[in-house]
């Protein structure tokens, strides 16, 4: 079982605990490839999804994740909070210890606030994301979906093209994946490349047919319209001219690659849509891989008390 408290970010955990969670997975994937809804594994537990930001996929799952084991889940919205009232991070979240919660799921537009919460509650507390910094539980479901179709991570070349300034997502994929032996290599303009991003141990270069050809995976980041404001790329026409994945540039990697993406899919602008609905495409299976992993994060997170 994990040792630690909390589930926060990939940076600080070592390959043993990465792959402790990856197995414990596979055990959880193969209850929900027997279309089980409901288990033991987490009975009598509390799991609160407490979200500082809009999400979906990751919400989602971790609401299901619980319930599929039997836990009470609780969504608690910030818009929707005392946080309007003024409450604090920690005072929200020593309410939530007090009402009895197992286990606390957050979401904070601020990088470092799953940190400082786990630091002042009793509760596990899971980071689904916080800031720029990281997205653990979305780079250990891709993280699984590569084992799954490669077996081994060693040695894998996975590209990673689009913000990856902005995105926590990469920044948890690239720790992972380095951790398991894997080659990565990421792709955006210069702009949207954070400074320094080669002493994470990764490739880092401007020109995609370079990073696509031969990969093994092609994992697509989406571009964060909302920062267009700031003048990072001349227009949405131009990034895609040079950095959309489409099916001619997906020819250039393996003839075994799959394609990946964090999601939501800005179709027409990451990605064609005939390259994010191929039979290379693992998009949805990432999807339904995130459950299991969740469940597993859960389970591992609670039997460690």
């Amino acid at each position: 079982m994990l040792k630690r408290k909390d589930l926060l970010g990939l940076k600080d955990l070592t390959a043993e605990e990465i792959e402790e969670i990856l197995t414990t997975a596979e055990q959880m994937r193969k209850i929900l490839d027997q279309n089980v809804k409901k288990t033991p594994h987490l009975q009598g537990k509390n799991v609160t999804m407490l979200f500082y930001e809009n999400s979906t996929r990751t919400r989602t799952s971790f609401d299901t994740a619980g319930k599929i084991m039997g836990a009470n889940t609780f969504a608690v919205s910030a818009s929707t909070s005392s946080v309007t009232k003024g409450e604090t991070l920690i005072d929200t979240g020593k309410n939530l210890d007090a009402l009895l919660s197992d286990v606390i799921v957050i979401r904070h537009s601020m990088s470092g606030a799953p940190h400082l919460l786990a630091k002042n509650v009793n509760a596990s507390v899971i980071n689904a994301g916080d800031g720029m910094n990281e997205h653990p539980t979305q780079a250990l479901l891709d993280i699984y979906t590569m084992r799954e179709k490669f077996d081994s991570l060693n040695g894998l070349k996975v590209v990673i093209a689009g913000d990856v300034k902005h995105s926590r997502v990469a920044r948890s994929n690239i720790w992972g994946l380095r951790k398991l032996g894997a080659e990565v290599t990421v792709c955006a303009p210069k702009t949207l490349l954070p400074v320094g991003i080669e002493d994470m141990d990764v490739k880092a270069t401007c020109d995609l047919d370079e990073a696509i050809r031969d990969a093994n995976v092609v994992m697509g980041l989406r571009l964060q319209l909302e920062r267009q404001q700031a003048g990072l790329f001349p227009s949405i026409a131009e990034y895609n001219a040079y950095y959309g994945i489409t099916p001619a540039r997906l020819n250039l990697a393996d003839s075994d690659a799959i394609v990946m993406h964090p999601g939501p899919v800005n179709r027409g602008l990451e990605m064609s849509s005939v390259v994010a609905d191929c039979d290379q495409s693992y998009i949805l299976r990432q999807v339904t891989n995130g459950v299991a992993v969740r469940m597993a994060a859960l389970f591992l997170l609670t039997r460690s008390k």
